[in-house]
């Protein structure tokens, strides 16, 4: 089922590369729930490294910019579903994301809408894989 996540987010993301469009709404909308379930997957992670990861897990079809991702996370810390703690690494002070309590437990009710969300779509965009 994740793999159908990233087929939408990548495939939506392709397209607005391709024309250079405004980003996808749905990207613009599972942006919350990306960075939810990368720091449930990685326990902590640094702005830089959400956008690395992303690009990676993607193939470098989805690019998080930091317009984007900076606000995101200033929303996620004003809900307290994401903690800071800051680290001297390489002589630089470096500010790490985790989640805390509420941001697990709102990480897997996020993710369960937006894999639901996705196979609702699968079933309306390819009705032929639901006819067995």
């Amino acid at each position: 089922m994740l793999f159908f996540l990233y087929f939408i987010i990548i495939h939506n993301f392709v397209r607005y590369k391709q024309t250079n469009l405004e980003p996808n709404p749905v990207i613009k909308g599972s942006l919350t729930t990306i960075i939810l379930k990368l720091l449930e997957d990685n326990s902590k992670m640094y702005g830089y490294e959400m956008t690395k990861a992303v690009r990676e897990i993607t193939a470098n079809k989805m690019d998080i910019t930091e317009a984007a991702l900076y606000p995101a996370l200033h929303k996620l810390l004003d809900e307290e579903l994401i903690e800071t703690t800051s680290e001297v690494v390489d002589g630089r002070l470096r500010k790490y994301y985790s989640l805390t309590k509420k941001g697990k437990k709102e990480t897997i009710s996020k993710v369960n809408a937006l894999k639901e969300a996705i196979a609702s779509l699968q079933l309306i965009l390819n009705p032929n894989l639901s006819n067995g």
